[in-house]
């Protein structure tokens, strides 16, 4: 039998081993010490600007989880991804436009940037019939009100915006599977601030939502807070990678 090809060569695969051991020790000291047990915290690779090789040799060194952030990037890599034969569950973590749901629910099995009634909407009416089985969603937080970053907005009235309408609307869609909140740091804020508002926003929200217990938070240069204040999938790219080349 011939051997199936090596997606990356033998030196790339020995940086992406080597940064996975370090992401996984910083999670593991994180965990320690915030007296949290390590296998409550998944890591997602972003994988975004790497080629698909990366995320095959990925999946061969037990990485199941990988993210990514923009739709004509990621349909095609986990296609190729698919057909190389490795079994990973892919996370769409960037902003998502309604125009591209139809597209998403094909390969993601996790959608972090809900932000919106409409979206909501969009993503349930794609998945009834794009999918065989629920979709499952987190609703994007924003943080600091700034609508340029996106983010649904705790407390808010508003009908569109507004993270209970939001909630509600994943919530009430028989295809989509609410599980938590997303959220990223705000520009200029420290990250413990950051994440110490999410998880007031979050033990606020799992009063009304207790099944909903994900918290997506944290990247390669704050993981440690956020595993702090309850992170329980933190989104790795340049720390696991190495740095990225610039986007297309």
């Amino acid at each position: 039998m011939t051997a199936a090809p090596d997606p990356v060569g033998a030196d790339r695969r020995a940086a992406l081993a080597a940064g996975l051991a370090a992401v996984r020790a910083r999670i593991a000291d994180a965990c320690a010490a915030a007296g949290r047990d390590p296998s409550g915290v998944t890591m997602i690779a972003v994988t975004k600007t790497y080629p698909a090789g990366d995320a095959v040799a990925l999946a061969g060194l037990g990485v199941t989880d990988l993210g990514e952030n923009r739709d004509q990037e990621a349909a095609p890599k986990a296609a190729e991804v698919a057909a190389a034969g490795a079994a990973v569950r892919w996370h769409f973590i960037g902003q998502l436009q309604r125009n591209k749901a139809r597209s998403v629910v094909r390969y993601a099995d996790v959608v972090h940037s809900v932000d919106s009634v409409r979206l909501a909407r969009a993503l349930g009416t794609a998945a009834e019939s794009g999918r065989d089985r629920p979709l499952t969603t987190l609703v994007q937080v924003s943080l600091d009100g700034d609508p340029a970053r996106g983010g649904a907005l705790p407390g808010a009235a508003d009908p569109e915006r507004g993270l209970g309408p939001v909630a509600e609307a994943l919530a009430g869609a028989e295809a989509l599977r609410l599980a938590g909140l997303m959220a990223v740091a705000p520009l200029g804020w420290e990250p413990e601030r950051a994440f110490a508002r999410l998880a007031e926003v979050a033990a606020e929200f799992r009063v009304g939502y207790p099944t909903a217990t994900v918290l997506s938070a944290g990247m390669s240069g704050d993981l440690e807070a956020a595993i702090g204040y309850g992170a329980t999938h933190v989104r790795v790219g340049s720390a696991l990678l190495g740095m990225r080349s610039t986007l297309r």
